[in-house]
């Protein structure tokens, strides 16, 4: 989690979008939630406290929560059935990022594809999301399967 030190939020943005090792999602006004696929989540944290400098303080929290990501041609419509935001790819296109309700659950929702949505959701949560997700894709005669990466 990145938080920007007030008055520097456009600095630490354009560190953030700048660089293509991380991927920044907005989570509020100068908050951003930093996922990485080149940095190791142990050193995550430090990197981008090196790279932001005053302009920012890093909080990691890579052990509390949980990336779920599903795809397929019937994501948004599953989503739908829970989340009340428009999901079509015009409103909601890729790259945005939100926070959101998730059933009961408060999830940052991310569009990473056409078919394709990230779910960050804290881990003590993630076994419910699961199971909302379930009963979201059987509402259309549906399954919700998942896969480790």
């Amino acid at each position: 989690m990145v938080l920007a030190v007030p008055g520097q939020t456009a600095e630490a943005a354009g560190i953030l979008l700048s660089s293509g090792e991380f991927e920044a999602r907005f989570s509020g006004p100068g908050e951003w939630l930093v996922l990485s696929e080149v940095h190791a989540p142990e050193t995550l944290a430090a990197e981008l406290s090196v790279r932001l400098g005053d302009f920012a303080f890093v909080v990691d929290q890579s052990h509390g929560r949980v990336v779920l990501t599903l795809s397929g041609p019937d994501a948004a419509r599953i989503l739908a059935n829970g989340i009340a935001v428009d999901l079509h790819a015009d409103a909601f296109p890729v790259g945005r990022a939100a926070n959101v309700l998730c059933s009961h659950l408060s999830i940052n929702l991310a569009r990473t594809g056409n078919e394709s949505f990230d779910l960050v959701v804290m881990r003590s949560f993630a076994e419910a999301l699961v199971d909302d997700l379930k009963v979201m894709a059987r509402s259309h005669d549906l399954s919700v399967d998942f896969a480790t990466r």
